[in-house]
């Protein structure tokens, strides 16, 4: 019989790719549905939320620059890793959520569904977002869908695995990047996440991942110049109306809280939450003599 100690795991914020403790030295303790403890997560400080967007603003260009095509296929390898880390994510759902082992596989494999379904969408969302305008004119009039910037997202705060992938991978699945305040208490599998997207391809800076309190980080997040939308989906009335004031100032796209059944079909309305469309005119030239035009 082995009287070897286990090695604890030691749960950290993801920021810019990297895994830091919070600036502040803080944590609090996540337990189970029960009420067992399970580990010591980071409590994000307002520092570690500014670190994140500096991060994040830093990876747009080259995740917005990036093909379609490539984004696609970095979520699909994002699902790989997942579907080799599934029982891990298993164990982490079961104790978040108080469920039993069968129903938390069936929401993992859920979540990894999840991801590859917007992987799909990555170089398709441009044909039902965009497309030829008609205009009377001898005039090209294309319409196309192009990332919002940065996006503060508010995790659910129930579903803290299947609704944070719901709430993810339609923000960079187009572009933008993600500064996202995970499960408050249940952050563990949102954390873990971290650890499978830096061992993706995904860019560091493109996800980045706090673990705290939504209504310390949340006020900072949606009054920074440097956030362009933010998504509500975790918050709470009081705190989510508070947030869209503050979103405002600086004219955010804001996504509202809404009741959400996240094993249900998604749909695109979070593909195009944070899409801005550019339209561009472009005279169209005649063809020799016969005065025909293109």
């Amino acid at each position: 019989m082995s009287d070897r100690l286990s090695v604890l795991k030691t749960y950290k914020l993801y920021v810019g790719g990297k895994f830091p403790r919070s600036e502040s030295g803080r944590v609090y303790e996540v337990t189970d549905s029960k009420g067992k403890w399970l580990a010591n997560a980071p409590l994000s400080s307002r520092k570690d939320a500014r670190d994140a967007v500096v991060a994040a603003r830093k990876a747009f260009g080259g995740w917005s620059g990036a093909t379609a095509y490539n984004r696609g296929q970095i979520l699909y390898r994002v699902a790989e890793m997942l579907e080799g880390r599934k029982s891990q994510f298993v164990h982490e759902v079961a104790h978040a959520e108080g469920l039993s082992k069968s129903k938390a596989a069936e929401v993992v494999e859920a979540a990894i569904d999840r991801w590859v379904w917007y992987a799909g969408w990555t170089d398709k969302i441009g044909q039902i977002a965009g497309g030829a305008n008609p205009v009377a004119g001898p005039f090209f009039n294309l319409s196309t869908p192009e990332p919002t910037g940065v996006v503060a997202v508010v995790a659910p705060q129930e579903s803290s695995f299947l609704g944070l992938v719901s709430v993810i991978a339609p923000v960079i699945a187009t572009g933008n990047t993600a500064v996202v305040i995970a499960s408050e208490k249940s952050p563990l599998p949102a954390l873990s996440l971290g650890e499978v997207l830096a061992t993706s391809d995904l860019p560091g800076g493109v996800v980045n991942i706090l673990s705290g309190k939504a209504a310390e980080m949340g006020p900072h997040l949606a009054a920074h110049q440097d956030v362009n939308a933010i998504d509500l989906t975790g918050a709470d009335a009081e705190l989510a109306r508070d947030l869209e004031i503050a979103a405002a100032d600086n004219l955010k796209r804001v996504l509202r809280p809404r009741a959400a059944d996240f094993t249900t079909d998604p749909g695109t309305d979070r593909l195009t939450a944070f899409l801005e469309t550019k339209t561009v005119w472009h005279p169209t030239g005649s063809l020799g003599a016969s005065g025909s035009a293109y």
